[in-house]
């Protein structure tokens, strides 16, 4: 019996490329939507790193996305959007103005600066060759691509535990479908939804430590975090109930990462809606966001 993709690439028109620099501990992740995609966002984390978001809010002329990136190297690692828009230029995909075609990457970063080489980051030559390594083959998950120097679990005289990227999909029988894609670089620990029990985080001599107790104890470390993401769905959305999958689907980092959302985390999540399922119930879109966010978080620190 063939095993479907569960990860993002099982929506159809969808494709991920990772590149991935294991020396300097960094990296890309596109996720390639040509025909474009209804797009959304919610930033929930108070220290983003972002690149139009504001063109995809409810109310702007811009109702699609060709593209989102997800890179390392801090508010540096935005360069990397334009190799991803140089890439659909040249394939003469984007928004017609005129008589050229503008590509929509809106892009979120986390910061990795501390893992590996602080002075190399992304550009736009390793988000172009990102776009060539995009597949429609299942997503490729763990240390890699955008998650490469991820780290989850942070606070003084803390050793966090390695993140990185993780997907996971839910196909329901009326032939909906909803998947996510997060990069997994957070404050907190990662905890299985279901028990609570931590699957990755901070340790001292190879136990895993409440970070929570030590935020309220002021030992956090700053600056370095966020968790970011893509939930995508083969269903047809408006832009504003795109953004609305995008808020509900937080919900799915707070089951998984304690805490989340912090003063220093710059959690972001988007959302990517192909319009080739119709399905009128937005609730169920949105329960289904969750569930695949919080699985793909937990897929990121143990594959």
């Amino acid at each position: 019996m063939t095993i479907p993709n569960q990860t993002l690439t099982a929506i159809g028109g969808i494709q991920v490329g990772h590149a991935t620099d294991m020396t300097a501990r960094t990296g890309c992740t596109v996720i390639l939507c040509p025909d474009g995609a209804t797009a959304g966002v919610d930033v929930r984390g108070a220290a983003p790193g972002t690149r139009e978001t504001e063109s995809i809010r409810p109310g702007r002329l811009i109702q699609k996305a060709h593209a989102v990136l997800l890179t390392g190297g801090s508010a540096f690692g935005l360069d990397a959007a334009g190799g991803v828009v140089q890439f659909l230029e040249e394939k003469d995909i984007g928004f017609p103005a005129g008589s050229v075609r503008v590509p929509i990457v809106p892009a979120a970063v986390i910061f990795d600066l501390h893992v590996g080489d602080a002075f190399v980051r992304p550009d736009k030559q390793m988000g172009y060759q990102t776009c060539l390594n995009a597949t429609s083959e299942p997503v490729a998950m763990g240390i890699i691509g955008a998650g490469t120097g991820a780290t989850v679990g942070k606070a003084h005289g803390v050793i966090p535990s390695e993140g990185g990227v993780g997907s996971a999909c839910r196909h329901l029988n009326n032939g909906l479908t909803v998947a996510a894609l997060l990069v997994v670089n957070a404050l907190g620990n990662v905890v299985h939804p279901s028990t609570g029990e931590i699957v990755a985080g901070g340790k001292i001599d190879d136990n895993f430590v409440d970070i929570t107790e030590r935020i309220l104890d002021l030992s956090v470390v700053p600056g370095t975090n966020t968790t970011i993401g893509v939930v995508a769905t083969n269903a047809v959305l408006s832009i504003a109930e795109a953004t609305r999958v995008a808020e509900m689907a937080h919900d799915g980092i707070a089951r998984a990462i304690r805490p989340s959302h912090t003063m220093f985390d710059g959690d972001t999540l988007f959302t990517l809606a192909t319009g080739d399922h119709t399905c009128s119930n937005l609730n169920t879109i949105g329960i289904l966001a969750a569930e695949v966010v919080s699985e793909a978080i937990v897929n990121a620190v143990t594959s």
